[in-house]
């Protein structure tokens, strides 16, 4: 495979620094408040910031060491099966976007390919993500109609990110005083109210169009674009789901259940750390850090997802709980990330990629 483009290379490098700088300042975050919360405030207020520093890292990472150690078995094992649950429905959701398009694909072979891409997702950066791997595979297995294939790829991230977006609107309702209480709380509720917007002019686009109704030349403009043949076929691709009935409704409800489990499953990690957090505030603040998390500023949003997450709660007496949550059910996705890992080891021959098929794979 040939090495790829200098520019790409300096998009991932500064990533992969930045997700370093987040994470480095989640961890001093974490071992300072710490620190802090052994000594009298008395005292702590007597030491300088660099000391106060250094208590934090010679005694923060064995407190955290602690408290890790210390969760509950139970309610981290509930929180795995929970994450299990919503692999579950995101294959079905795929596959209800698959008999749109005709193909027929087993529930088995489905979850196979999501969790070898959650795995490629999870722990490789770059353009090579978790997406464009199940794209690809989902054109591999239907080569006579590639872009119907990865079109349903779109589709599925499409749906699960816009109910998630309009979950976390309608959950911010009973939680507005508490979300609008600081400028950073709010600044995070508007950014999500924006994508909410964006993404619901994508799908109405996506789904049922109409520029083309209103301006004759739109079609044309598009067929100029580079690839515009393949955009305009995709574009036709998508209008199909637009006109199956009720799939688009389906599709969201099943996504609805999907962000309540979710929530459900970091709920139980805060039980495991014996953790009091008002369960509808979690409601709209855990689906609020997961859509902020999937712009493409860090791998797997990494270091973003946990920063935000406290931001969001405004609790500094919480920090160090919220952000080992934040952590711990991250922690979860990874454990199935690896179960994707030894799917990808153990069925060679329907999952490994060769070198030309990964780079056609990041060109196309």
């Amino acid at each position: 495979m040939s090495p790829p483009p200098p520019k790409q290379t300096w998009k991932t490098a500064v990533r992969l620094v930045l997700c370093l700088l987040l994470l480095l300042w989640i961890f001093h975050c974490i071992f300072v408040n710490e620190a802090r919360i052994g000594r009298s405030p008395e005292e702590w207020a007597r030491l300088s910031r660099m000391e106060q520093w250094q208590q934090g890292w010679s005694n923060g990472p064995s407190r955290l060491a602690h408290t890790v150690w210390h969760a509950q078995a139970g309610w981290m094992a509930l929180s795995l099966v929970y994450m299990g649950i919503t692999l579950l429905l995101g294959v079905m959701r795929w596959r209800m976007a698959l008999r749109v398009q005709g193909f027929t694909l087993s529930f088995g072979r489905a979850a196979e390919i999501s969790l070898v891409a959650q795995f490629f997702n999870a722990f490789l950066l770059g353009s090579t993500g978790g997406d464009l791997i199940k794209a690809y595979y989902a054109a591999r297995e239907h080569p006579r109609r590639k872009t119907d294939a990865v079109v349903t790829v779109f589709v599925d991230r499409l749906i699960g990110l816009w109910s998630m977006l309009i979950f976390t609107g309608v959950m911010m309702i009973p939680n507005a005083k508490v979300l609008f209480a600081s400028r950073g709380q709010a600044l995070g509720c508007l950014l999500v109210l924006g994508m909410l917007a964006v993404g619901s002019v994508m799908a109405i686009l996506a789904f049922w169009g109409g520029v083309s109704n209103r301006w004759s030349g739109a079609r044309q403009w598009l067929r100029k674009l580079p690839a515009g043949a393949r955009l305009e076929k995709s574009l036709e691709s998508c209008r199909r789901f637009g006109r199956e009935p009720f799939f688009v409704v389906r599709a969201v409800l099943v996504s609805m259940a999907l962000n309540v489990v979710c929530v459900l499953q970091w709920q139980a990690v805060g039980r495991a750390l014996g953790l009091e957090i008002d369960p509808l505030l979690l409601f709209a603040v855990v689906p609020l850090v997961i859509c902020v998390a999937a712009l493409p500023i860090t791998p797997s949003g990494l270091g973003v997802r946990e920063n935000l997450f406290l931001i969001m709660l405004n609790n500094a007496a919480t920090a160090t709980p919220a952000l080992t949550l934040s952590l711990l059910a991250y922690a979860g996705f990874l454990a199935w990330s690896l179960v994707g890992g030894a799917v990808y080891l153990l069925l060679k021959d329907k999952h490994h990629l060769t070198g030309s098929e990964l780079t056609k794979s990041v060109e196309d």
